[in-house]
């Protein structure tokens, strides 16, 4: 959520910045605007009135000490009717915050000035493309057909016990992905990451903390009964654990890497675009996630982008590194890079991983602070990554690895594994 003081200071500059995400502020912020000068007036209203009560109440004292106690009787009831009007003003007060904050949620974060222009994930800046090439034989096959060739995934059993998008991993592939979540988690341990093993379950403050509501209801799955949501991401309860404290500036920056399943609804979703571990609905994911000082909060981003691409390097994968342009950011981010592996097989690019920093887009939400030295709190910068999502990493790794033989396993995996090839 952005600060009242930063688009009241910077009307025009966050017009513009907007704009970038093809958002039309003008309007909005003028309405923001207009409302907060009325809460200003009812603050300074109901200030005014504490003030004359509690002058009132100090010379009420004074005239019980002198013995005037019929004056002080008459003073009596003007404090009761101060009393009365002050409840009806701070119930306005109430009112209008309310609807300054339902105003201030509908906007999206405003994006770096990093961003490019862009509507389109056609715009998106490739900033680096690994020069690795995978060469497969002209038979080669893609993963969905090599999950049912060599039994290690059965999309048609997860449609049985729940639906599309719900994948059963087997065998060689379940610990497949048991191990690459090791991996990837060993991987971030090795560099300082404290591993948090979160609920997978949020209320809505939660969501509302992290965006995701009240923007995302229609991709969350719900539990109406208990009003509880199966989180998108790690990124959602492990951000969380912040919500409502105040940390030491010495304390920052916090890393934190967790495993969880997530969960997405991803409506509409059909076609050959989505089909086998193109998109899920239910999809297992390693998250890095860090609580940063505003003065080093893009040197962070740099580190985790770079960290994740030291994964992908080890696995031996074909990628690219795009910074999204304005059109194809997430209404939180202020700046997000994109990392895909090139899938030999089906002869396209795949997303495995967003890491974005949000600025105090996140904690303005979750009134996450902290104390510098001199006592003044200030909001802190968060920020997270993919580390990896797994689905199309696996679909990358059992296409570009497929041979006459088998499918070979990436040396760094092998440990994790206990085998060679999948065969």
């Amino acid at each position: 959520m952005l600060q009242i003081s930063y688009l009241r200071e910077n009307t025009t500059e966050a017009v513009e910045r907007l704009a970038i995400k093809n958002f039309n502020a003008s309007e909005a912020i003028k309405q923001i605007l207009s409302i907060d000068d009325n809460r200003r007036e009812i603050q300074l209203e109901l200030d005014n009135l504490f003030a004359e009560s509690n002058r009132i109440s100090k010379t009420i004292g004074d005239l019980y000490r002198e013995g005037k106690k019929s004056e002080a009787d008459e003073l009596k009831q003007k404090t009761v009717n101060i009393k009365d009007k002050s409840q009806e003003t701070e119930k306005k007060l109430k009112e209008i915050e309310e609807e300054l904050k339902n105003k201030l949620v509908l906007l999206p974060n405003t994006p770096s000035f990093m961003v490019p222009k862009g509507k389109t994930a056609e715009d998106n800046e490739i900033v680096f493309e690994s020069s690795n090439e995978i060469v497969l034989n002209s038979d080669c096959i893609p993963h969905w057909d090599l999950a049912k060739k060599y039994d290690l995934i059965d999309f048609e059993l997860g449609v049985k016990i729940t639906g599309a998008g719900f994948p059963v991993y087997k065998g060689k592939g379940a610990r497949l992905q048991r191990g690459l979540i090791n991996f990837f988690i060993d991987e971030a341990l090795k560099i300082g990451y404290n591993e948090i093993q979160p609920p997978i379950l949020i209320n809505e403050d939660s969501g509302f903390g992290t965006g995701q509501l009240p923007d995302k209801e229609g991709q969350m799955y719900h539990s109406a009964i208990d009003n509880f949501y199966l989180i998108p991401t790690a990124e959602v309860p492990i951000t969380n654990i912040y919500r409502d404290v105040i940390l030491k500036e010495e304390d920052l920056p916090i890393k934190n890497v967790g495993y969880t399943p997530c969960f997405r609804r991803e409506a509409g979703s059909y076609g050959k675009d989505v089909r086998g571990l193109n998109r899920l609905h239910q999809f297992d994911k390693v998250e890095i996630v860090q609580l940063s000082h505003p003065d080093h909060s893009y040197q962070v981003l740099e580190e985790m982008q770079q960290y994740v691409q030291s994964l992908l390097i080890k696995l031996g994968l074909k990628y690219r590194v795009l910074r999204l342009c304005g059109g194809d950011m997430s209404f939180a981010s202020a700046l997000t890079y994109d990392m895909e592996v090139y899938s030999a097989a089906q002869q396209k690019w795949l997303e495995v991983s967003s890491v974005s920093n949000f600025e105090t887009f996140q904690s303005n939400r979750l009134k996450l602070r902290y104390k510098e030295k001199s006592g003044k709190t200030r909001l802190a910068h968060t920020l997270n990554g993919s580390a990896l999502a797994l689905p199309r990493i696996v679909a990358a790794l059992l296409e570009n690895n497929q041979t006459p033989s088998g499918i070979k396993i990436p040396e760094v995996l092998i440990p994790y594994l206990g085998f060679e090839i999948i065969d």
